[in-house]
């Protein structure tokens, strides 16, 4: 079972980490596209596991922010789950 990502194909997923997650939305629209990428075998289902995995910990690292860290009234909650690729030192 091959672990690479496909050389024919440019994965959608890895396009849209790339930009980083700042939203469910954009955690959604990654995770769906991933979906389409091991259908189309661009990417290896074992690839397509560890982000899954990782996946769920970022949306882990939310649900503590918001239980031990809640947003105060009338501020907007911060939802950065993973930065850009460029913003990263």
């Amino acid at each position: 079972m091959s672990t690479k990502v496909s050389k024919v194909e440019p994965a959608r997923s890895l396009a849209l980490a790339q930009k980083g997650i700042e939203t469910g939305v954009d955690f959604a629209r990654i995770m769906s596209a991933l979906m389409s990428d091991v259908i189309e075998g661009s990417i290896s289902p074992d690839i397509a596991n560890a982000t899954c995995n990782a996946g769920g910990k970022l949306l882990k690292v939310v649900e503590m922010q918001y239980k031990f860290a809640p947003p105060k009234l009338g501020e907007q909650p911060s939802l950065l789950l993973a930065p850009a690729l460029q913003d990263i030192d």
